[in-house]
């Protein structure tokens, strides 16, 4: 099978096409969703990597996607609508659910832990509430305001929605950003969540689940950065 992929290729449009490469790219630590808008040439450079390695395991990844006959939804066919639809229920739900669990573990840790532990949990607990209110009030900001307005000019097409919805969009990519940043940052502290041998089972679980909210985010923004928007900015 000829190759599909090649590193002059942008980060997002790999992920776009084949979902799976999502895997590869967050194994790789590989900015797909805010940075997704460029190309893997330059990811791979900034980050000391082997370009044939990665891009070898990519296509062999997606060649055996294609010959296995994966059925996972294409949401670049689905409807604005539906697409929002699953994001509100998978990705909005599971923060929902999972980062109050996450700031009381943070919280525990912190108490128990802070004599042996206490600089890197202090700044650790800082960034996690800092994007804990952000998540928080980006949530409802798309619920409220931008998906209504989505949804609604794909029902009704207006110049004026779609103005509307593309100054919304322009607000929540930022914070986007600056959400993929700071957990960057924890990343960073915590030595890409690193269990010192003192840590407890709550200390584990805690990094465990910081872990699954910075997967989940990262999809959930490649969702929307590299499909849903790009899906807005073309009609």
């Amino acid at each position: 099978m000829k190759n599909v992929f090649n590193i002059n290729q942008k980060i997002g449009e790999i992920a776009t096409k084949f979902p799976k490469a999502i895997d590869i790219f967050m194994s790789y630590e590989i900015d797909f969703c805010c940075g997704g808008d460029r190309p893997l040439k330059e990811a791979l450079k900034e980050q000391e990597m082997n370009e044939k390695e990665v891009i070898d395991k990519l296509n062999k990844y997606y060649s055996e996607f294609v010959n296995k006959n994966n059925e996972e939804t294409d949401w670049t066919k689905s409807s604005m609508s539906n697409l929002i639809d699953y994001i509100v229920q998978k990705h909005h739900g599971f923060m929902r659910e999972t980062l109050p669990i996450t700031n009381e573990l943070i919280n525990k840790i912190l108490r128990v832990h802070y004599v042996d532990n206490g600089e890197i949990l202090s700044k650790v607990h800082k960034l996690f509430n800092n994007l804990k209110l952000e998540l928080e009030e980006h949530l409802i900001k798309e619920e409220e305001v931008l998906f209504p307005l989505i949804k609604e000019y794909e029902k009704n097409p207006s110049k004026e929605t779609k103005e509307k919805a593309i100054a919304t969009m322009n607000e929540t990519e930022d914070e986007h950003d600056k959400a993929g940043d700071i957990l960057k940052e924890i990343r960073r502290v915590t030595n890409k969540y690193e269990v010192p041998e003192t840590g407890c089972n709550s200390f584990k679980i805690a990094y465990e689940k910081m872990q699954e909210i910075e997967s989940d985010l990262f999809k959930h923004i490649h969702l929307e950065n590299n499909i849903l928007f790009e899906k807005l900015k073309k009609i």
